[in-house]
Formats: structure tokens, sequence, C-alpha cells
């Protein structure tokens, strides 16, 4: 992502280590993975997961250096209704007691636009691993105002996952299969 030069310039003046790919902390506190799913073509139920970790590593300057691992934790899916929670833990779905994580890990950043990246990667879900592909787009970069020692990025991430491609199907089509799927994250150099 090409940034503007005043963005640039005030990363590389806030980096000790200039433009070189380097270790980010995804702030958790900031980040939200949420999904979309067609009940029967009458609504959309939403959900997000709760529990998850990254490791980043990111070159302002560079974009296509930049290398993301996720690992979500199955079980902590969040659909707002309790019952229904409890059935996508189950081997009609996620198959928690099986398959504890779901995990990405990119193996391609290319750069689309100024802003912008495609994030390809690997995406293991019931044991399954299939290539998807999100589109990234740089919100901001720069000092945090409240802690100008402190520089954030912000990205939103978005993609589709076709969940019978990894052996998902109970329901399928009328419970949606391909699930809409939305990241939005908030990241700083690792101290």
């Amino acid at each position: 992502m090409r940034l503007p030069a005043i963005a640039l310039s005030a990363i590389l003046a806030l980096s000790p280590l200039g433009a070189v790919a380097a270790t980010w902390t995804l702030d958790k506190s900031h980040t939200h993975i949420g999904f979309e799913v067609s009940h029967l073509g009458f609504s959309t139920t939403n959900g997000m997961f709760s529990d998850f970790d990254a490791e980043i590593t990111f070159d302002p300057e560079n974009i296509e250096a930049t290398s993301v691992s996720f690992t979500i934790d199955a079980a902590s899916v969040n659909t707002f209704w309790p019952a229904r929670d409890e059935h996508v833990k189950t081997k009609d779905f996620l198959n928690v007691g099986e398959h504890a994580d779901i995990t990405f890990v990119s193996t391609t950043v290319t750069q689309t636009g100024d802003n912008t990246a495609d994030v390809t990667g690997d995406l293991t879900i019931l044991g399954v691993t299939k290539p998807v592909t999100f589109a990234a787009t740089l919100n901001k970069i720069g000092p945090n105002p409240f802690n100008p020692d402190v520089t954030v990025a912000g990205f939103d991430l978005t993609g589709e996952i076709d969940r019978t491609e990894f052996g998902m199907g109970f329901g399928a089509p009328a419970i949606g299969a391909v699930i809409p799927v939305s990241i939005s994250l908030e990241m700083s150099p690792a101290s």
C-alpha cells in the first residue's frame, strides 16, 4: 500500500528500524472477526469469534513483504443465540471437539492500489486446507493520538468462504453455503 508521503514520513520517524519488515502486535481489543450466514433466504444471521491471536510481520514501505497467520478458537463462535451457538459447535458445523482451531496462514500479499492489497493464504477448517483471498484496505496509519510514541495501523479485510468446500455441508444451500467474512483490526509495532 503505497502510503501518502506524510504518513510514510511519520512511520519512518517513529520506527527505530526504519522501513524494515518487523513484527507487529495485534490489538485484540480493537479487532473483530465477523461473518454472515443466510438463513433460508429470509434473514441474515451475524456471528463472530471472540478468541483469536495473530503473528504479523509488516513493512509499510513494502506491503508485499507482509505475512500474517491467524489462529481462531472455533469454540469462541458467537451468533448471539446460545442454543444456535451450541449447534454450530457440533459435528454439523465446526465440530470443535475434534477441530479446536481455525487457522489462516498467508502465502502472498499483492498490492492492488495505494491503500489496498489482496492477502492470499491457506485457510484450515475441520482439518481441510483451501486457498482463500481477502481484500485488505488500509484505513489509517500513524501515531496514536493518546500516545504519540505508539504507531497504529488499522485495516479492514473482506472475503468469502464456501463452507461446503471444508466438509461443512449441513443444511446447505438453505443455510448459506457461501459465508461473507469481515475482519477489522488494529496493530502496532512489537515493543
